[in-house]
């Protein structure tokens, strides 16, 4: 571990409390969250402690009642809460609806967050940015489309058109949004103070929301310049919404996981912009017990970091409610507070977090760059029509998994249309990255890394005509394109660029294969296309889901196009997936795999996921376990001491002939735990608050030359550690 400058803003939080050093996580820099009275107070007390200071606050929902009541500018906005159906207004919480982002919600939030300017902050997340597929029925919606549409308002519910239209819509009145917003501050920040300021926008990634029926700008944010990045807020609350692989429908936090980070990486691969991975110990919904939190934790984890692209984290939200709050204890018979072991852990890994930015990355086994292509029109298709209850559609919001129980919606939150293309090869030891398709027309070249992709239109649609253009230009070049899809999707009827002018199609594969020289073809096959081949796949996508039999045709198919017009590739299938970032390895062996044979590692590892952080020589994953290991045969120093793992912020390290003093920062009454690289054999080490002094527990390791300690942090006194050799 290196120490660091907070201004790398490698790790961060955010918190809606006041400072308190029960929670004092010692990150880079802090989200202040939320523009009530007390924000300036708050921001002051996290810069009195050294933080990077950012502001959070919603762009969708938060405590604006005064702008709802009027109070603001003298007139009520509540026709501007999203409205569903049925009348009734769509909540975040008591008097907390979802908004229309209108003009005028808009300035009322920029008069709003200059507040946060004023006080000094250095960036502001505006976050989620969210309009419920449900929503449009407002009186504000309903304007909003008349004048973007140039048409009277129609129902959603109505058609596929209307519904299509409507979620387009959605998304482009979040993106008009946060384009005034951000523009208009930065201009605001420039002007009175002479500061750059920087714009992020927190956001569940593309697969979540299109699986939770909440429709977002996502890829439109590219177009915005005055936007610098996101967060993905991607945790076990999302991953572990139940998908169906080979008929089973179950959770799967890990392999969730694993697609959903890859599909935010996608939204900075390529630009200047920066991305911070979120992982949260605990999740919203508070009825799980710590056993299960943890669980759930490791595989978010771990599947964010074999993702080595990314090296910077939001290492909590809320931290308040994860060391002071309390949870089911496994009896049932109450709640308990956070077990002090898994409090250890959480700390070592957040600071291990801090130091991923290595150089040295080895992926193991994943040679080829493999991607399914998706679209923001995922998000807009989430209503079924095959049906004649058209009022059948749950809300489901991600805190209970069991909410949804009507057999079509189960389906739509199944989304088996992309898991059928994406687990039968996750679940084979194949990574597969979610391509955003819609930046073909924004980046050159951006399909030249991949061998194989993976397309499908029953479950989104291309909205421009040259999106084929390009993808056939990569095809005659030597790519290959596997297209799966029997044309039933209800959503091929849109009034959209295929079927509308001079020529029309029936549904949008046609133009594909037109341009591809295969105007005619509807049979099942394999083509040699220049250099390239594509493979056609006559079934939906959601029978790759449904079935083994369509899982392992699907694959079959990729093999074969993979070893056509002299591409001789051969995937290399196995249960696991592992990644070596410096000094670091992480792994994850998976269950529902090829087999259960375990993953055996050896070597001189320090395992970072135990709070004693023990030395071994040898590990061994069976299904569904994760690990997080530190490479002590990875250039070890020899004459100089070296931090392995620590559970503190190291602020400084005072080298001397007899051994050396750091300074650690951290939680109070939280054990800590560090594992230290020692040239010489320990006498003594002790830990100084202030001007005390005293003993600590110790252990050393003769073969790995390396000291463990424990102790506590002083939130008064500076803390050091101090170790002797002579």
């Amino acid at each position: 571990m290196n120490i660091r400058d907070r201004r790398e803003e490698r790790t961060g939080f955010q918190e809606s409390a006041p400072y308190k050093a029960t929670y004092d996580l010692q990150s880079d820099f802090v989200m202040v969250y939320g523009i009530d009275e007390s924000m300036p107070r708050r921001i002051q007390e996290w810069k009195n402690k050294g933080y990077v200071v950012h502001l959070m606050t919603g762009i969708a929902w938060g405590e604006y009642q005064d702008y709802l009541y009027g109070k603001f500018d003298g007139r009520e906005h509540w026709d501007e809460a999203q409205k569903n159906k049925q009348g009734s207004h769509i909540l975040h919480g008591k008097d907390i609806p979802y908004m229309v982002p209108t003009v005028a919600f808009t300035q009322y939030l920029t008069s709003r967050i200059k507040l946060a300017v004023d006080a000094g902050v250095e960036a502001i997340h505006l976050e989620e940015p969210e309009f419920w597929v449900d929503g449009g029925y407002s009186e504000s919606f309903k304007r909003e489309w008349q004048i973007y549409y140039k048409e009277p308002w129609q129902p959603p519910h109505d058609s596929v058109d209307a519904q299509y239209r409507a979620s387009h819509l959605k998304a482009y009145l979040y993106k008009r949004s946060l384009d005034r917003l951000c523009s208009e501050l930065k201009e605001y920040a420039l002007v009175k103070y002479n500061r750059f300021l920087r714009f992020y926008v927190p956001t569940h990634s593309l697969i979540n929301y299109t699986q939770w029926r909440i429709v977002s700008p996502e890829s439109m944010l590219l177009d915005l310049p005055a936007i610098d990045g996101y967060i993905a807020q991607i945790w076990t609350g999302t991953s572990r919404t139940k998908n169906v692989y080979e008929g089973v429908r179950k959770e799967r936090t890990f392999e969730t996981a694993l697609l959903e980070y890859g599909m935010m990486q996608e939204l900075v691969s390529g630009t200047d912009r920066n991305m911070w991975f979120l992982h949260d110990p605990i999740e919203d919904n508070p009825r799980y017990t710590w056993s299960d939190y943890k669980k759930n934790y490791l595989k978010t984890v771990v599947a964010s970091l074999l993702h080595p692209e990314i090296s910077q984290y939001e290492i909590s939200p809320w931290p308040k409610r994860i060391f002071d709050g309390k949870y089911p204890n496994e009896e049932g018979t109450g709640k308990e507070a956070i077990p002090e072991d898994y409090a250890t852990t959480l700390l070592t890994i957040m600071h291990t977090l801090g130091d991923m930015n290595q150089d040295d990355v080895q992926e193991y086994g994943m040679a080829e760059k493999i991607g399914v292509l998706v679209s923001d029109s995922m998000m807009y298709q989430r209503k079924n029509f095959h049906t004649d209850d058209k009022d059948s559609s749950e809300r489901y919001d991600g805190t209970d998994t069991n909410t949804v129980t009507n057999e079509d919606d189960i389906d739509l939150l199944n989304f088996s249309h992309f898991y059928g293309l994406a687990l039968p090869l996750i679940k084979r030891g194949i990574m597969v990255r979610s391509v955003q398709f819609d930046n073909v027309r924004r980046f050159s070249n951006y399909l030249n890394d991949y061998r194989l992709l993976i397309l499908s239109y029953e479950f989104q649609k291309p909205e421009y005509p040259d999106l084929h253009m390009a993808l056939a230009k990569w095809i005659r070049e030597g790519g290959v394109l596997i297209y799966i899809g029997n044309d039933q999707d209800p959503y091929h009827y849109v009034r959209e660029w295929w079927n509308t002018g001079k020529i029309k199609y029936d549904v949008p594969r046609e133009h594909l294969f037109e341009i591809l020289g295969l105007s005619n073809e509807k049979e099942q096959s394999i083509y040699e296309i220049g250099k390239g081949v594509l493979g056609f796949l006559n079934i939906s996508p959601e029978d790759c889901a449904n079935d083994r039999k369509s899982a392992d045709t699907y694959r079959d198919l990729i093999t074969k196009c993979l070893n056509t017009n002299n591409h001789q590739v051969e995937l290399e299938e196995k249960n696991y997936f592992m990644v070596k970032r410096g000094p670091y390895r992480i792994a994850a062996v998976m269950d529902e795999s090829i087999s259960a044979t375990p993953l055996k590692l050896n070597g001189h590892f320090v395992n970072l996921f135990d709070p004693a952080l023990p030395v071994i020589t040898q590990l061994q994953l069976g299904p569904e376990d994760m690990t997080l290991l530190y490479d002590l045969d990875d250039d070890m120093p020899e004459t100089e001491m070296k931090v392995i793992a620590a559970s503190s912020r190291i602020e400084d390290v005072i080298n001397h002939d007899s051994g050396f003093e750091m300074v650690v920062k951290g939680p109070e009454k939280i054990k800590a735990v560090a594992r230290i690289f020692c040239p010489k054999k320990p006498v003594q080490a002790n830990l100084i608050m202030g001007h005390k002094s005293k003993s600590i527990e110790w252990d050393w390791h003769e073969e790995s030359k390396t000291i463990f300690v424990q102790y506590f942090h002083s939130s008064t006194d500076s803390t050091k550690i101090s170790v002797k050799w002579s």
